[in-house]
């Protein structure tokens, strides 16, 4: 007897009281034989506001071809996204982390409201695809994610260029080194069409980390956006979500502690975004797996970095595809006993069983170098702890030549008038520069600093001036950077009570940051504190309120500690 695959749908489907519900469904193209099929979500990500989504219309429509194919009833809805190139430096900027969550709390509704029976989704800029894998992770439903896929490299007097090279640009021209002329170029040749930031920024970062966890297809994450190959992956997602409603394969049978042990390995070996530690806590979380920093640091001390890719190398993902991609680089971690094998995937398959059918990095190609002679003998995400920041900070230290630094404060309270002083020449070698007030809580939103860290690089002050926040990077910053600085000032932590002059001590080696204030100073300094105070209306009031504390991956559904947002001022 074939078993149903309505899991969800039949109480829409079957009941004779549900008539009226079925005609609703009825104008939208279904028919009776429909109705004896599973209803299959495909979740897309499409909008004109971002070349990352400007193609994912396309590859829904595959996706919906896959899945109608394998014989589901399948049906598109859409959800939101934002530019994180657009509003990078702006107060857009403190939207960004808050649409993830937004994106996961809208495909949970979509699917739980329609009684779908699993889903596709289809990611292209940051925050879709944790906020994707977050819905998955919640609604444990059959789904396979699909990575829009990757820009191609602009070109300019001979050599590629990319969004980041417009944001260093700016700090070159602001330090006399470029004219405005060359900036224009620059600016009109970096984005060359569809397709993720090139390097192996947070959009690379995260999409290779899914395919590591198991929840996407073998391949997919480094296909690039405007290839067949991507409209492949697209159609076979839609197969696939299929065969594991047959096979009756959840996410959570997929999404272990051991799955995402994997991820962190392939983010590590690839030098990828300091912000997919935030994110894969927060995947975790969704899944209720018990990640934590912890886990990464036990991971970045036996993991080498072994790729060659910008921000702090020379190549992007489409030289990482043509060299073998990422399944390339997997079956040499697995072949060095760093990756779980025995992981099962959303093939149906385990870990090592996809690895056996797929292709070696090609003989000759230089973007992966061997296990036994790596960039980096471990691992470029370092968690740092200290005084500044008791529950902990994230710097990436990948292509960096000062392992440890200590210099004077100098402190601003947002990123607007940080910038100013960068600008004005205000900050020197030798400083460190704090800006604060910009954690998930304070900010509110947790905004990226690629404009204010790329214009240290292109000033030349890129390894000999510290940038410290409570806030995040852009998978796209590189220098001596540390984000995630927990707790964040907005709740007290450390960071509110710095002064200009105090004396911070960076080691990425100990992994330490502190600074040198007593704690009978940072008591004294405390008695004269009040949070700022905080928006009351609308979205980012909202999240301000609910979000937990980086260090446990900024999520906005954590109810089980006692982790919560300081009072707010009236």
């Amino acid at each position: 007897m074939v078993r149903d695959l309505r899991i969800n749908s039949h109480v829409i489907s079957d009941d004779i009281k549900r008539a009226p519900n079925r005609a609703m469904l009825r104008a939208v193209g279904f028919s009776d034989e429909d109705f004896k099929k599973p209803m299959l979500g495909i979740a897309s990500t499409w909008s004109e506001v971002t070349p990352c989504n400007i193609h994912i219309n396309d590859l829904a429509y595959k996706a919906k071809e896959g899945a109608r194919d394998a014989g589901g009833a399948p049906l598109i809805f859409n959800t939101i996204t934002v530019s994180d190139g657009i509003s990078m430096g702006t107060e857009g900027m403190r939207y960004s982390l808050p649409s993830r969550d937004l994106i996961a709390d809208s495909i949970e509704t979509v699917v739980g409201a329609e009684s779908l029976d699993g889903f596709v989704a289809i990611g292209g800029c940051d925050k879709n695809m944790p906020g994707c894998l977050m819905a998955i992770g919640r609604m444990n439903l059959p789904s396979v994610f699909v990575y829009g896929g990757t820009i191609k490299p602009g070109r300019l007097n001979g050599e590629d260029i990319d969004i980041v090279s417009v944001f260093e640009g700016v700090g070159e021209h602001s330090g006399g080194s470029i004219s405005e002329e060359e900036l224009k170029h620059i600016e009109c040749n970096a984005c060359a069409g569809s397709g993720s930031c090139g390097g192996m920024y947070t959009a690379n970062t995260m999409a290779s980390a899914i395919e590591a966890l198991g929840m996407s297809l073998p391949g997919s994450s480094s296909n690039p956006a405007e290839t067949p190959e991507k409209h492949q992956d697209c159609y076979n997602a839609g197969q696939a979500v299929y065969r594991l409603l047959e096979q009756d394969i959840r996410p959570r049978d997929i999404m272990t502690k051991e799955a995402f042990e994997n991820a962190i390995t392939v983010v590590m070996a690839l030098g990828g975004s300091t912000n997919a530690i935030l994110h894969l806590m927060a995947m975790a979380h969704s899944a209720e797996v018990d990640l934590s920093l912890d886990d990464f640091n036990r991971l970045q001390k036996k993991v080498p970095h072994i790729a060659d890719l910008k921000p702090s190398g020379k190549y992007v993902m489409q030289d990482l595809h043509e060299a073998g991609g990422v399944a390339g680089v997997m079956k040499l971690l697995l072949k060095a006993g760093l990756l779980h094998g025995d992981c099962l995937t959303v093939t149906g398959k385990t870990l090592a069983e996809n690895l056996e059918e797929s292709e070696d990095l090609k003989v000759g190609q230089k973007i992966i170098y061997p296990i036994e002679n790596p960039l980096r003998e471990d691992g470029p995400l370092v968690v740092l702890k200290g005084n500044l920041a008791p529950s902990g900070a994230v710097a990436k230290v990948s292509g960096l030549k000062v392992k440890r630094m200590s210099g004077p404060a100098k402190v601003f309270n947002d990123e607007k008038s940080a910038t100013e002083a960068v600008m004005n020449g205000e900050i020197q070698a030798g400083d460190v520069l704090v800006i604060r007030y910009e954690g998930p809580q304070g900010g509110p939103g947790m905004p990226e600093m690629l404009s204010i860290s790329a214009i240290l690089v292109g000033k030349g002050l890129g390894e000999s001036v510290a940038l410290l926040t409570d806030g995040r990077f852009s998978g796209g910053t590189h220098g001596l950077v540390v984000g995630h600085i927990a707790p964040e000032a907005q709740t007290g932590g450390p960071i509110a009570h710095i002064k200009n002059g105090d004396i911070v001590t960076i080691d990425s080696e100990e992994q330490i940051l502190n600074v040198d204030v007593s704690e009978e100073e940072f008591a004294e300094r405390k008695l004269n504190w009040s949070a700022p105070t905080l928006p009351t209306r609308g979205q980012l009031a909202k999240y301000s309120r609910l979000v937990s504390c980086s260090s446990i991956g900024a999520v906005t559904d954590n109810f089980e500690t006692a982790d919560k947002p300081s009072t707010v001022k009236a």
